[in-house]
C-alpha cells in the first residue's frame, strides 16, 4: 500500500530522504520553466536542495558545484540559459 505524503510524519524519515523530498519540491519543472527561469530565489533554492542531498550522500565535490551556481544566481553572476526547446 503507497502512503500519502500527508500520512508520513518528518520523524520517520531518514534526512537523506527528507532532502531528497524537499529537493524535488524545489525542483523546477520543465513546464515551469519559463515562467521560472529567472526567478532568482526559485533557481537558488533549487540548487541548494541538490546541493544538501549530495552532501548527505558524501559527495562533496557535487554538493559544491550546486552551493556556487545557488551563489552565482544570488549574486547575480549568472542568469538563465536559453531555453532548452528553441535550440531543436
Amino acid at each position: 500500500m503507497m502512503q500519502n505524503s500527508s500520512t508520513i510524519s518528518p520523524e520517520t524519515l531518514t534526512t537523506t530522504a527528507l532532502a531528497q523530498s524537499l529537493a524535488e519540491k524545489l525542483a523546477i519543472a520543465p513546464k515551469d520553466w519559463h515562467r521560472l527561469k529567472a526567478n532568482r530565489k526559485a533557481q537558488a533554492g533549487q540548487e541548494l536542495a541538490a546541493a544538501l542531498v549530495f552532501l548527505l550522500k558524501d559527495q562533496p565535490e557535487e554538493a559544491l558545484s550546486h552551493i556556487h551556481q545557488a551563489a552565482g544566481w544570488l549574486d547575480r553572476s549568472i542568469s538563465a540559459p536559453p531555453c532548452p526547446d528553441h535550440g531543436r
